[in-house]
């Protein structure tokens, strides 16, 4: 078991890639933070991150979640739909 965990994690870090946001874009990109407005006026600010950095208790996500799919690509003011529910995006950052 131990032999297997070291070979996924050395495979994992042999073929790991730097990601970094593009300084100033206006879309949702993996890496980037957006703050979110639910319809109930309440805020979260999640940041868009590999799958074995997420954690949403400390506000990140995986890039394949359902929500960081909604926000692909969209831009400030647009609104990504998740379980029925509709968050508009009201800021984006490069953390």
């Amino acid at each position: 078991l131990i032999s297997r965990d070291l070979r996924y994690w050395t495979a994992r870090r042999e073929s790991a890639e730097l990601s970094v946001p593009e300084p100033g874009s206006n879309l949702v990109r993996f890496g980037m933070g957006v703050t979110l407005e639910g319809e109930d006026g309440r805020k979260v600010h999640w940041k868009i991150v590999g799958e074995d950095e997420a954690d949403p208790a400390k506000g990140t996500i995986s890039h394949v979640s359902p929500m960081a799919l909604a926000l692909f690509g969209k831009k400030i003011g647009e609104i990504a739909v998740v379980n029925g529910k509709e968050w508009e995006i009201v800021k984006l950052s490069d953390n």
